[in-house]
């Protein structure tokens, strides 16, 4: 029950952010976002005190552990395979080209009799 009603305080802290920055609407816009923005970190403060909010934060540490473990690709690397994807598609589109242009002969040509002029 305390989780929730912090989650529903995060949420409504949240909220009064966005609705000061409605209410701030003849002052300089950097009132108006740091309305939003100080609604946005209180909430966050309120949501990690939450039991929801700390698993959250570990799941969180959990997933920068394992970004940090990806062998990320070379720039050769990177533009090899990049280069290859495009010669694929390349021959891929001749080859679906060349078979259209098969079928299309045999169909209208050869089967139909309808030659184009």
């Amino acid at each position: 029950m305390a989780d929730k009603l912090k989650l529903t305080a995060a949420a409504l802290l949240v909220v009064a952010g966005i609705a000061g920055y409605y209410w701030l609407a003849s002052d300089m816009i950097v009132l108006r976002v740091l309305s939003v923005v100080a609604g946005l970190a209180a909430g966050a403060a309120v949501a990690l005190l939450s039991a929801p909010g700390r698993e959250f934060a570990g799941f969180a540490r959990e997933a920068l552990v394992e970004v940090k473990k990806v062998v990320w690709p070379t720039r050769k690397e990177t533009m090899q395979t990049t280069a290859a994807v495009f010669a694929f598609v390349v021959v891929m589109a001749v080859f679906l080209w060349v078979s259209d242009k098969t079928l299309e002969w045999v169909l209208y040509d050869l089967i139909l009799g309808w030659k184009k002029t």
